[in-house]
Formats: C-alpha cells, structure tokens, sequence
C-alpha cells in the first residue's frame, strides 16, 4: 500500500494506480475476513498511513482531482440503479449479452471509470462491511491534505456539484417524459383533467437549478430551497401510488409496471440528490457550498424546523468498534455515503438479470394472485347450502372426466405418432375441462391454486391492521377444507361409478371388455403408491394446477387491463352476426371467464404432452389425476371381472386417495408461497394457527366438516338489540 501511494503522479489520469490502491484494501476471500484480510482495517490503516504522510496525501487528493476533472459525471448519478428507456424486453436481452460480453468502456465518463476501479460483483459487500466512520475519516484525510501552490482547494467538491446539479436536470426531465407516457395517462386518465405534476415538477427543478446557478456565480445570497421541488415529487409518488391501486382492479402489463418502476426509481434519486445539494442550515444561513471540511455546518440537516443533531458512528459487525478519534457524521454525511454504497452496488449488480426481473414481475405478480383471489372466493363454502351446490357442480365434473378418461384409453388404442397422440390427449383434456368451466362445474384440484391466493389475501388484509386476527384466519381455512373435501367426494363417488357404467355398457353392447387384462393391470399398475412413481407423478401434476393457476390469474389480468370486453364489442361483423345485445353478452362473458377459459385449457394441454415429452427425452415424467385415477380403478376392475384381491383393491383406493392428497397439497403449496411472496407476507403463527383448528374440531366435529346450517350473519348493532327482547 505504502508503495502504491509512493508511485502516485497528481497530475495523472491514469487510473490503474488508483485501481491498484484499491486492490489493497479489498479483501482476498469473500465472507471469511480474517485479521490481516479485514476491509475496515485496511482502509483505517490507508488513514493512518496519509495523516503520517500529509505529502501523500495531497497527491493522493490532486490525483483524485484529476481523475474527476476529466471525467463527466451525469451519468453515475442520473443511469447507475435506475432502469432505462428500452423497455423490459430490451433491458433483459441486454443484460443477457452484457454478462458474456460487456461493453466497451470509455474513459470519458465517471461510471465507466468506476467500472474498472470496482470490477468485481461482490466489491459492493466489503464496502458496505466498512463502518461509516472509517469512511469518513479517510474522505477527511484526503480532502483536507495541505494544499500545494498549484492546488486550488475545494475543486474536486466543485466538480462534484456541478456533476450532482446536472444529474438533477437530467432525472427531472426523464421523470416529466415517463410521467407523460401514454400509457401511464392511459392508465390514469384522471391525471388529464388537472396539470400533471409529472410536468410541472420539471418546471420547478429548472427554476430551482436556474436560481442554484445564480447562487454559485454570486449574484444572490442564498437560492431558494427545494421545498416547493419536493412537494411536487410527492405528487408524482401519489400518481403512481394510485396508478398501482388501480391496477389490482383493472389489471397491469409487463410494460406498465416497468414504467411504474423506472419512475419511482427516478423519484427516489432526484429526492436524494435534492437533499445532498440543499445548503440551507438550521438558522436559515447559506454556507459555502463547497466547504473545506467535512465538519462544516453545510452538513446539517432541518426537517420542519428541528435540527438534527450529529450521529456517531457505529459498526457495521458485532464486536468491530470505530476509531477512537472517529467524526461524528451528520445525517447528510450519512446521506452521501447511504447514496455512494448504492451507487456501487447497483454498478456491481448491473448485469445481474435476477434484480431485473425481481423488481418488475413482483407487482405482476402480485396483480396475477389478486385476480386468482377474488376467483377463489367462489371455490369457499360459507354454509351447508353452499356445500351441496359444491357437490352437486363437482358431480357434475366427474360426470364429464367420466368419459374424458374413456376417450383417452379409446384415443390410446389407435396407435398414433408420439406427438400426434399428445395433441389428441390435450384436446381431450382440454376440451373437456373448458366445457366443465363452461357448464359452472367444478374440478377439485382445481380449486386450491384459487383458494390459496384467498387465504394469501386475507393474511395481507389482516397485516395492514393491528395483527393477523388467528381465529379469523382459522375459520376461513376450515371453510377452505370442508369445500375442498366435498369437492373431492363430489368428483370421485361419480366419476368411479360412470366409468363402471360405461365400461360395463361396453361389454354388454360389443360383448368385448372395454381394455384387455393387460392393460387393466397397467392402469392398475400407475395408481401403485408402494411400486410406481405414482406419488412422484401426482406431484408433477400438482405442479401444473399450480401453472394452470397462474395462467388463469394471468388472463384474467389481461382481459381487464385490456378491455378484452369492449374489444368484442367492437367487432362489427361480429355485430352483424350476433347482434348488439347478443355481441354486448358474449364479451362481457369473455371478459369475466377469459381466465378460467385459457387456465382449463392450457391445463390440459399441460396433462396430454407430459408424458410424451418425458418418453422423448427419456425422462420419467408423467402426471397422475386422482379424478382419472378413479375412472381407470373402475375400469379395471371391470376389465378383470371383479377378480381382484382385497389387497389389490386397498392397494388401489389408497393410491387414488394418496394421488388426491398430493395434488392437493403441492398445487396449495407454491400457490401459497407464491401469494405470499407477492405480497411479502412472513407468516411465522402456524403453530397458533394449527391450535385454533384443533378447537373448532374439539368445539363441534360436525360443524368441522359440515358447516354451519345458515351462514352466519354479522350481530345486531347495540341499538337494535336493546330494542328486541
């Protein structure tokens, strides 16, 4: 290290001693900080080396100089961390590219120098390991060096100014462009009947600049503070606030929330760079806004008229302790470093697709469950009346898989091409599910992709309030499970017996068994739990009544946001076929069923090509339905003129049941877990949760799994009840 600041030129731009310097002081290993490896104690030990060495230290601080003199600025502050123009799509194939091979760098621009001093991904983790204080100090020991004839003090902070001034303009005048994004006003078209503060926030930045810029050249006192500035920046946060509520009712794009995204992300740095450039203090006197020393009162902060008062520094990691002689940092130093480890994180982390995605498909995310939610409340049983129309439209489903399963052993038998054969057991199994969908029937498997998002819901309901209400939660997942138990009951005790009734309608027509014994002892053979990958296979399919839920949350987000329903209507031939009334019908339909449309349909396409994409690629991947599980137990049984063992027949039914469980269990699951994530709910009361259903149970075990005769309705107010005896 020693010999490294020996060998600095003040006058150099070369920036390979200062890349080299701060080799010293990263550490050699990752997370495993020994004594002689430790980030913090290198940077004191640079601190102590320059205050030993006030020569070094000048040139360290007139080599620093250069470097920012011939370098511009705007860019680190206004591009690093925030999201460009280009779009989604574009950003992602970008990054994509970038991280097999980067571009190319010029030395003109401050960010591109930063990407050679800090070139590896992790820099960002030891910088941020450092505590602020030793930060600090060194930023002291080097800006307040000695200063040499042919130095002029306070030119490095000049140019950082001018560069922090600049990036200001820039950001406000991307915010005014994105906020005035048709798309945007689309989305609010409230924003059109008053001026935008998307707009006029840009105009209050220029007059601010224009006013700071007057300051600097010494034609006023002091410049006016950015309240004003601030005030309309907030009004912009509303907007897109308010545009995010709208969205949960009237969907969202990829497109949208990468907007909304980029915008509230240019917010949130024009905001801090605002506060780093304020000079007001708290007697209303402006000092010099380039300081010699880091102690000045420029580095006060006054928030509706308190003064804050210094903080001091603390350590970053249990046991490590500041410098003694270490400043106090006040919150705008606090500010500037917070700024600079973002800064160098977001530049480390640039190329990183993972960010990307993770910050604009969570708010599509989270718009995709809530669509789910709302459809999972018509899969929740409130009453026992409820609970016979769940059975009677799950009877209705196994009616129909009934005889989907028998297309699928008849579309079997005519040895078609691998591919051929799964696009006639998709459109099997696609067909039949939509006429389900179609018909108000009910599938069971289907329903815990919808009723997970429900309870995710609730949960974040209860979250925004005073606590997560346990009892609450508890009844609403015990209406969740009795619903889902009579929906099983439902699809199973009918689908079993139709497909006994045609397998028995076969042989009494043709006088032939609908399958051979052969393959009865196959179909016997995928529902084995003990000698099959049976549970493995219910847990793929599991997996796809999860995408399916998706999917369906997916398309019902897109019909809204969309207007899927006017567009039909606006299909003039369509009119002219139909009708205006008739046309008018069949969208709204189309609007309010798209999702459940495209989620059954893409579910059976999901079902039919999995088992032969595994044969192809010679994986063992293949789905097993508990609905169709039963209709082939029934069919079997048939096939073998009853000549079945108990063994073999317990064998059989539990396989169906234990298939049923993990359909259930897996789709529930990552429905869950992907709400909550969408939510950023951390539910940690399970084991409360689990003891306010044991006591229901205790409380009425008939109620548990039959519910209540009527539903409950909310008690008489105070008055109503003194009135009644």
């Amino acid at each position: 290290m020693l010999a490294t600041l020996e060998r600095i030129d003040p006058y150099s731009d070369d920036i390979d001693l200062l890349v080299e310097l701060v080799c010293h002081l990263r550490p050699r290993q990752r997370w495993v900080w020994q004594d002689g490896d430790d980030p913090a104690q290198a940077v004191r030990t640079l601190t102590q080396l320059l205050k030993g060495n006030p020569a070094q230290a000048w040139a360290l601080h007139r080599y620093i100089t250069t470097l920012l003199e011939k370098r511009r600025h705007t860019s680190l502050y206004s591009d690093i961390g925030i999201l460009s123009n280009d779009g989604f799509v574009t950003e992602l194939k970008s990054r994509i590219t970038y991280r097999f091979l980067p571009p190319a760098l010029d030395n003109l621009y401050l960010s591109d120098a930063l990407d050679q001093v800090l070139y590896r991904e992790d820099d960002y983790e030891w910088i941020r390991a450092v505590p602020d204080g030793d930060w600090m100090q060194l930023f002291d020991v080097i800006a307040n060096a000695p200063p040499m004839d042919d130095s002029a003090p306070g030119r490095a902070r000049v140019v950082t100014l001018k560069g922090l001034l600049d990036a200001i303009r820039t950001l406000s005048c991307r915010i005014c462009a994105l906020g005035l994004e048709p798309r945007l006003v689309h989305s609010y078209s409230q924003i059109e009947n008053f001026d935008s503060p998307f707009l006029m926030q840009n105009i209050e930045a220029n007059r601010y600049l224009d006013e700071y810029a007057r300051y600097l050249a010494g034609e006023r006192e002091r410049p006016d503070d950015a309240r004003h500035l601030l005030v309309m920046l907030d009004q912009c946060e509303d907007v897109v606030l308010k545009i995010r509520r709208l969205a949960l009712s009237n969907g969202t794009s990829i497109a949208l929330t990468y907007l909304l995204v980029a915008v509230q992300q240019s917010i949130d740095r024009l905001q801090k760079l605002l506060f780093l450039v304020d000079v007001t203090d708290e007697k209303g006197s402006t000092p010099s806004p380039a300081p010699a020393s880091a102690h000045e009162v420029m580095d006060e902060l006054v928030i509706d008229g308190e003064v804050l008062p210094p903080v001091a520094p603390q350590a970053d990691k249990p046991g490590q302790l500041a410098l003694p002689d270490s400043p106090l940092l006040t919150p705008r130093q606090h500010a500037a470093i917070s700024l600079a480890e973002e800064l160098i994180e977001a530049h480390n982390t640039k190329y990183q697709v993972s960010g990307l995605v993770r910050d604009n498909v969570h708010l599509l995310a989270r718009n995709v469950t809530e669509n789910a939610s709302r459809t999972g409340e018509h899969y929740i049983a409130e009453d026992r009346k409820d609970l016979r129309k769940m059975l009677w439209s799950s009877s209705g489903a196994g009616f129909i898989v009934g005889f989907m399963a028998l297309f699928k052993i008849l579309l079997g038998y005519l040895r078609t091409p691998p591919l051929v054969e799964a696009f006639l057991f998709s459109m099997n199994y696609s067909l039949g599910f939509v006429l389900i969908h179609m018909l108000h029937f009910t599938v069971a498997t289907k329903q815990p992709a919808m009723t997970a998002q429900r309870i995710a819901a609730s949960l974040h309901r209860s979250a925004t309030g005073r606590g997560i209400d346990v009892d609450k939660l508890a009844e609403l997942v015990n209406k969740v499970f009795r619903t889902q138990m009579v929906a099983v009951l439902g699809n199973v005790l009918v689908a079993f017996p139709v497909a006994w009734a045609i397998a028995e309608g076969v042989r009494w027509y043709t006088g032939h068994h609908l399958v051979d014994p052969i393959k009865a002892l196959h179909l016997l053979n995928d529902i084995d739990p003990l000698h099959s990958p049976a549970l493995f296979y219910a847990a793929v399919a599991g997996v796809w009544l999860f995408v399916a839920g998706l999917i369906s949350g997916y398309y019902d987000n897109k019909a809204l946001y969309t207007r899927m329903g006017q567009r039909v209507q606006q299909i003039r031939g369509l009119r002219r076929l139909l009708g205006a009334e008739r046309t008018a019908r069949l969208g709204r339909y189309v609007e309010d069923n798209l999702g459940g449309l495209m989620g059954n349909f893409f579910f059976g396409i999901l079902l039919g090509t999995t088992g032969t994409i595994g044969f192809l690629l010679g994986l063992p991947i293949d789905i097993r339905h508990i609905t169709f599980s039963a209709a082939n137990f029934a069919t079997a049984l048939v096939a073998l003129d009853y000549g079945m063992s108990w063994a073999q027949i317990a064998n059989a039914t539990a396989g169906v049941l234990m298939i049923g469980t993990v359909n259930l269990l897996v789709s529930f699951g990552l429905a869950l877990w992907v709400a909550l994530r969408a939510r950023k709910i951390v539910f940690k009361r399970w084991i409360l949760l689990v003891q306010a259903l044991g006591r229901r149970f205790a409380y009425s075990p008939v109620e548990f799994f039959l519910g209540p005769r009527h539903r409950q309705l909310p008690p008489p107010d105070t008055v109503s009840s003194r009135g009644t005896k």
